[in-house]
C-alpha cells in the first residue's frame, strides 16, 4: 500500500520522526505531498521508466520525492550528499534524471553543478531557497491537487554502487509489476522476513541515500508503521530514540554498533531498550568480539544480513545462528564457483554468486553485467567466500582486493578478522602492496585504540599476533599506524583509496623479516 492508502485508513498516524528536532510528518501529510510531486512530475512530462534523482540530506522531503516516484512508475535515485559537485554531475548524467531535487543545505555543491552538461533535466527544485537555476520546492508542489493519479503505476529504485573499485555504476532494476495500490511483493518479503508490520517503530540511523535504510524504509511504510529518522548519527541520541519513542526495529552497520560500545556506562546501561525486537545489521564486516558484546548487551535480537545493491540475493543470520557459527553470515540461495564456473564444495574459497534473484543489469554498461552474470541465472557482486557442510556463508572479501603473493591467493578479510582481536587495534585494512620478486606483498595499515600509542615494538607484536592464528605467507609484511581510515558514513572502508596511495610509493612503517609468499 501506498501512503495514501495509510492517509485514508488513519490520516494522523506518525509516518515519519525527525530524530532532532521530533518534528512529525503523518500519513496524511506524506500522502499529500507525494501526490502532488506525483502530478508534477506527469506536468513535466514524465514517462514511465523515466528517471527522478535527489541530493539531499536526511529529510521528510526524501521521502515525498520517493514515494511520488513509485506511485509514478519512474525511477528514483538518491545521490551521496557527501560527493563533489563533478561526482553528482556524473551520476545525474549517468542515470538520465529529468528532475533533479536538492536542498539548501546542500546549494554549495549542487548549483556548482555544469548543468548544460545535463541537458535531459527538465527541471530542478530546491527544498529551502531558489538560487539561480532552481525553482523553490514548496511553491511548486503548492500549485498541484494532492490527490492520487487516475493512472498511477509502479516506480523502483536504482541505486548506485558505492564505487569503491572505481566509477560508481547504476544497477537497473526491472519495473515492478505490482498495480493501483497493491503492495509491491518484493517490500511484503522483506517485511515478512524481518517481521515488520503496522505497529512497528523503525530507526534509521544512517543517511537515506544508501541501500540500506531503503530496504527496511519502504516496507515499514507500506504496513503502516512509523519510520525515525536520525538525521546524523549519535550513539547517546540513539538509545535516547529507541527508548522514548518505544523503537521495535533499527538497522546498524558495525561503526555504529563500536560508537555504542564505547558510550560511558552512566549513558549506555539504564535504559529502557524493552521494546527493541530486532536490530538488523549489514554493510560490513562486524568485528567478533564486538558482535558478542552486543549479544550480551541488547539480547538475543541481532539479526545480520548479507546483499548488495547488485548482488540479486540476501543471506540471513540471527542471534542464536550466529553464536553457533561465529563468523557467518547467513544462508541463502547460494552458489561458490571458481573462475572456470565451476561449482566448489564446501570449505572451498571462490566466488560468491546468488541464485534465483531479479533480473538486474548495469546501466549502460552491458559488458560489467555479463562478467557478473553466469547460466541458470547466477549472480554475483564480486565476493569471495565459502559455504560449510550445513550452507553457512563465511565471506573472505572482495574478488577485487585479493591478494596474489608469489602466485598463492591471500583472502584480506581473513586476516583483518585475526588483527581486529588485537587489543590495540581499533580499526585495519589489510591489502596488496607491490613487491618486486613477488608482485604483491600483505601490508596492514591500523587504526589504534585512543589508550595505545604507535611504535615499531607495537607493529611487531601485532604482526607476531597475527602468526598465532595464521600461516605466515598470510600475515602482513609491514604495519602503517593512521589516526582514522577512511570510511564512507555508511561504514564501508575505502580500501581502494588506501591501496591507491601505495601502489607506487615505498613501503613505510615497521618490516617483519620474510618473503612475501613463503612461510618464514
Amino acid at each position: 500500500m501506498r501512503p495514501d492508502h495509510w492517509a485514508r485508513v488513519e490520516p494522523t498516524r506518525p509516518a515519519i520522526v525527525m530524530g532532532a528536532t521530533g518534528n512529525v510528518t503523518s500519513y496524511s501529510d506524506l500522502a499529500a505531498r507525494s501526490c502532488q510531486l506525483a502530478r508534477f512530475f506527469r506536468d513535466m512530462g514524465l514517462e514511465r521508466g523515466d528517471h527522478v534523482a535527489v541530493v539531499l540530506e536526511n529529510c521528510p522531503q526524501f521521502f515525498e520525492v520517493l514515494w511520488a516516484a513509485l506511485h509514478s512508475g519512474v525511477y528514483f535515485t538518491p545521490v551521496n550528499r557527501h560527493l563533489t559537485s563533478d561526482e553528482v554531475g556524473y551520476i545525474l548524467d549517468d542515470c538520465e534524471a529529468r528532475i533533479v531535487i536538492s536542498s539548501a543545505t546542500l546549494a554549495g555543491t549542487t548549483t556548482a553543478i555544469d548543468w548544460e552538461q545535463l541537458p535531459r533535466v527538465r527541471a530542478r527544485l530546491m527544498v529551502g531557497g531558489s538560487p539561480p537555476g532552481f525553482e523553490d520546492y514548496d511553491a511548486t508542489l503548492d500549485s498541484y491537487e494532492p490527490t492520487p493519479l487516475a493512472d498511477a503505476s509502479t516506480g523502483s529504485l536504482m541505486l548506485y554502487t558505492s564505487g569503491t573499485t572505481g566509477r560508481p555504476k547504476g544497477v537497473l532494476p526491472p519495473l515492478s509489476t505490482a498495480q493501483g495500490e497493491d503492495p509491491d511483493p518484493a517490500l511484503l518479503g522483506v517485511a515478512a522476513r524481518f517481521g515488520f508490520d503496522e505497529h512497528s517503530v523503525y530507526l534509521s540511523p544512517a543517511p537515506m541515500y544508501h541501500a540500506a535504510p531503503l530496504l527496511f524504509t519502504l516496507p515499514v511504510h507500506t504496513l503502516g508503521g512509523t519510520v525515525v529518522v536520525m538525521e546524523k548519527f549519535d550513539a547517546a541520541a540513539a538509545l535516547h530514540l529507541i527508548e522514548s519513542l518505544r523503537v521495535t526495529h533499527s538497522q546498524w552497520v558495525p561503526t555504529m554498533l563500536i560508537r555504542l560500545l564505547g558510550l560511558p556506562d552512566d549513558e549506555r546501561l539504564g535504559r529502557d531498550l524493552s521494546s527493541h525486537r530486532m536490530a538488523i545489521h549489514a554493510a560490513a564486516p562486524c568485528p567478533h568480539d564486538v558482535k558478542r558484546r552486543m549479544i550480551e548487551w541488547w539480547g538475543p535480537i541481532l539479526t545480520e544480513y548479507y546483499a548488495g545493491t547488485d548482488s540479486g540475493g540476501m543471506t540471513i543470520i540471527d542471534s542464536a545462528e550466529w553464536l553457533d557459527h561465529p563468523g557467518s553470515v547467513g544462508r541463502g540461495n547460494v552458489r561458490i564457483i571458481d573462475d572456470d564456473g565451476n561449482q566448489l564444495p564446501p570449505g572451498e574459497i571462490g566466488t560468491v554468486y546468488f541464485a534465483g534473484g531479479p533480473d538486474l543489469v548495469y546501466k549502460g554498461d552491458p559488458d560489467k553485467t555479463a562478467a557478473a552474470c553466469l547460466p541458470g541465472g547466477l549472480r554475483t557482486a564480486g565476493d569471495c567466500g565459502y559455504l560449510d557442510e550445513g550452507g553457512w556463508l563465511y565471506l573472505t572479501d572482495r574478488r577485487d582486493f585479493m591478494i596474489n603473493s608469489g602466485g598463492v591467493n591471500i583472502y584480506p578479510r581473513e586476516v583483518e578478522d585475526v588483527l581486529l582481536v588485537h587489543p590495540a587495534v581499533s580499526d585495519v585494512a589489510v591489502f596488496g602492496v607491490p613487491n618486486r620478486e613477488f608482485g604483491e606483498e600483505v601490508k596492514a595499515v591500523v587504526q589504534l585504540v585512543p589508550t595505545a600509542v604507535a611504535s615499531d615494538e607495537l607493529a611487531a607484536d601485532i604482526i607476531d599476533h597475527c602468526r598465532l592464528e595464521l600461516a605466515r605467507f598470510k600475515c602482513p609484511r609491514s604495519v602503517d599506524f593512521v589516526e582514522e581510515l577512511p570510511r564512507s558514513p555508511t561504514g564501508k572502508l575505502m580500501k581502494r583509496l588506501l591501496r591507491a596511495e601505495y601502489r607506487d610509493e615505498p613501503q613505510l612503517g615497521f618490516s617483519s623479516i620474510g618473503e612475501p609468499g613463503g612461510d618464514s
